[in-house]
């Protein structure tokens, strides 16, 4: 028999889980955090914990800081703010959360953030409604409330591009999972905008020499480059010599295989290994296991499904879970 572990106020709107620390973190529609724990680790029962206002609006999506750097929460805003939440101990053994951070606002909103972290250094990338991205970089890694801006540039391959006034409905991000202390630090970010240009997902590389952010690739066909795209996701790399990517559009599913050598321009090779369909609407999210061998999605249609590559490298879905009525 089924059995809810965790049950939302009627009102929320967002949730993320924090697989460390077995925590879940929701925001709602009055701009209300709470955080829900499990009092024994060993249950499965979670209950509110904290319960606190961090905005007033509504709070679009909430994120947790890598745990090595502290117990936080990022907060996007429906007015457009972006917020870092620490949870802290005083007077003994009271906890507290309290606003470590508010990112400074422009006349653009923030659509998506992800943390990415490199060397024992933290980074945040962000993108927003006018089609801009920004690095934010962690100077001090025991003080959250120390960021600087790493970088700032458009979603386009070609720098000198003129695309004009943007305007994005979403964005999507996903940092390629940390392996060893020593790999680029890279990310995959794709638009969902009116401009052609900023839609398709661009995998963006640091240059160390340079100190400056390069576009590496873009997963898309020439004929696809002007979708829009909806959700991003980076698997990771337990040994395979080239990475995986799943980018969903308003066609499908796309899954990529990129490779690690770049060539004498600096892009990385590209081959377009599935495209899976299945759902009826819009893919939202997407997520993969531990492995990098099994992607789930889900949309529109209130859909879970499971993928798989079988030994021919054909993908195929494995299991569909669809809601209770």
């Amino acid at each position: 028999m089924e059995k809810a572990i965790v049950t939302l106020e009627i009102n929320s709107s967002c949730t993320a889980w924090n697989y460390n620390g077995q925590r879940l973190a929701a925001g709602s529609s009055d701009g209300t955090l709470a955080i829900y724990d499990s009092a024994d680790p060993a249950s499965s029962n979670f209950s509110c914990a904290s319960k606190f206002k961090v905005l007033e609006t509504s709070i679009l999506k909430v994120v947790w800081v890598p745990p090595e750097f502290g117990d936080a929460v990022a907060c996007i805003g429906s007015d457009g703010s972006l917020s870092l939440w620490e949870e802290v101990v005083e007077d003994g053994d009271l906890i507290q959360w309290k606003l470590c951070k508010s990112f400074k606002r422009n006349s653009s909103t923030v659509l998506d953030i992800q943390f990415g972290v490199f060397s024992t250094s933290l980074k945040l990338v962000a993108a927003y409604s006018d089609g801009q991205v920004k690095i934010f970089e962690l100077l001090d890694p025991l003080d959250l409330k120390d960021w600087q801006l790493q970088a700032e540039f458009e979603n386009v391959i070609e720098s000198a591009s003129k695309i004009g006034q943007a305007f994005c409905l979403s964005a999507t991000i996903s940092w390629i999972p940390q392996r060893v202390e020593s790999q680029r630090s890279s990310f995959v970010l794709g638009f969902n905008s009116d401009v052609p240009q900023l839609n398709s997902s661009k995998v963006w590389e640091f240059d160390e020499d340079h100190q400056r952010w390069l576009p590496v690739a873009e997963l898309a066909l020439p004929e696809d480059k002007d979708d829009r795209v909806l959700s991003v996701a980076w698997a990771p790399n337990i040994g395979r010599p080239y990475e995986v990517i799943a980018v969903a559009t308003g066609k499908g599913i796309s899954i990529w295989q990129v490779g690690s050598n770049p060539d004498s321009d600096g892009r990385l090779s590209l081959e377009r290994v599935a495209s899976l369909s299945g759902h009826n609407g819009e893919v939202w999210q997407m997520e993969w296991d531990m492995s990098g061998m099994t992607l789930a999605t889900t949309g529109s249609d209130g859909v879970v499904k499971l993928w798989q590559a079988n030994l021919n490298g054909a993908w195929q879905e494995q299991a569909i879970f669809e809601p209770a009525t």
